[in-house]
Parts: C-alpha cells; sequence; structure tokens
C-alpha cells in the first residue's frame, strides 16, 4: 500500500515514532507488524526494506512506527528514515502477525518488552485505552535507564502493574517474582532483542511455563546493553 510520510517525534533518549498517513488504511489488529520499503543511494548490505512493529493502534488516525537510532553506526537504512521530508510516498506492506490479544478477555497477560521491544505493547495498550476495554495486565519493561522508557504515561495509565527494570539483566525467574502468583492460567508475551527473548523464553519453559501459554516477537540487530 501507498503511504506518505507526516512527521517524526523523539519519545525517548534516540527513540523517535514515524508516523504515516495510509491512502487507505488498513485493516489490522494491535500488535501487528509491516515492513517498509524505504529505496535509498548508497544503501548497504542491510538493504532497503525493514520490518517494525506497528506502535499505533487502529483505532488513531496514522500508522506509525517506532525505532531507536545508533548514532553514526546506524544503517544507510535507518539514516535515510531519520531524515524523511514530510510528504515523501512509500510503499508499506499490510499490517500482519499473530502477536495480539487473546480472544478471552479473562486471561491474565504478562507483557516483558526489552527496549524498543515496547512497540507491540504500546499497539495493544493504546487500543484498550482509546476502546474502553479491560484486561488484567503486568507490563515489565526492562531498559538501560529510564531516559530509554518509551510511552511511560500510557502503560503507566493502563498497566495493572507498570514495572520498570533498569541497568540489570531480566530473567524469568525475575518476570514470575515480579507478576506475583495467580490463580488463573497466565499469557506471557515477550518482545524485544532476538537473544533475550530466546533466554526468557528458554527460561521460563524451565521453571514450568507452558509453551502454548508463551508468545514471542523478537527484534534482530537490536541489543541492550545491560543483558
Amino acid at each position: 500500500m501507498k503511504v506518505t510520510f507526516v512527521n517524526s517525534v523523539n519519545i525517548a533518549r534516540n527513540i523517535y515514532k514515524f508516523s504515516f498517513q495510509a491512502d487507505k488504511k488498513p485493516k489490522h489488529i494491535a500488535g501487528q507488524f509491516i515492513e517498509l520499503y524505504l529505496p535509498h543511494e548508497n544503501k548497504d548490505n542491510r538493504g532497503d526494506k525493514r520490518w517494525f512493529t506497528l506502535s499505533s493502534s487502529p483505532t488513531e488516525e496514522y500508522l506509525a512506527i517506532t525505532t531507536k537510532f545508533a548514532g553514526e553506526n546506524g544503517s544507510s537504512f535507518k539514516k535515510t528514515l531519520k531524515n524523511l521530508a514530510p510528504g515523501t510516498e512509500l510503499n508499506m506492506a499490510s499490517p500482519m502477525g499473530d502477536f495480539v490479544l487473546p480472544k478471552d478477555r479473562n486471561i491474565p497477560l504478562v507483557f516483558v518488552a526489552g527496549g524498543i521491544g515496547c512497540t507491540p505493547f504500546h499497539s495493544i495498550t493504546k487500543y484498550l485505552i482509546d476502546t474502553g476495554e479491560k484486561r488484567d495486565i503486568t507490563l515489565i519493561y526492562n531498559a538501560n535507564s529510564p531516559e530509554d522508557i518509551a510511552y511511560k504515561d500510557d502503560f503507566d495509565y493502563y498497566a495493572e502493574r507498570f514495572i520498570q527494570i533498569t541497568g540489570q539483566r531480566l530473567t524469568g525467574q525475575k518476570i514470575l517474582d515480579l507478576a506475583g502468583p495467580s490463580e488463573k492460567n497466565r499469557y506471557f508475551y515477550l518482545s524485544g532483542p532476538e537473544p533475550m527473548i530466546e533466554n526468557l523464553q528458554k527460561e521460563l519453559k524451565n521453571l514450568g511455563i507452558n509453551r502454548k501459554n508463551i508468545f514471542t516477537d523478537f527484534f534482530p540487530g537490536y541489543v541492550i546493553e545491560s543483558i
């Protein structure tokens, strides 16, 4: 689909939200992802396409992605993205993916975000805020420092428990300790850098969490320095 770049907003340290107007807004579900095509000159070996989870809710006017920039070591794609001029037309694949809310609203949920892995959780949280739907959500956000935490206000407003862990490695046992006991069968949603998510998934399984209750969404190429 064709999209037009609207603007970018700095929402945390080196983290920016980019908003796009779709020619025809697609139907999508909070938590899904897209592929953005960004042709540019002198592209490096990382190419001109990227997968991004939409950080916007289906209830919002614009489609938005949120990403972190690595400064001088960033890819040609990221440098081009950061310098996009409003009004630039691009191609974006339609939203897809199943990292979405379960249909049963009574299932307690534990969201675990590692760095920029907060994006699907913001899409979901904003959707729940806008629609007034109530869910039992514990959100654990692991980042290098408080300055690296994005969308803090929305998470704090909606989540039953919004827990920020900075400057330390998160473990499966720590997640269970922070989430606390539950009388009901819980679902665990893990989103963040690929090595982090692989480790947490393995640790939670070893601690007795059913693999069917663990859902993952990882971001290749991202690193949380404290892990």
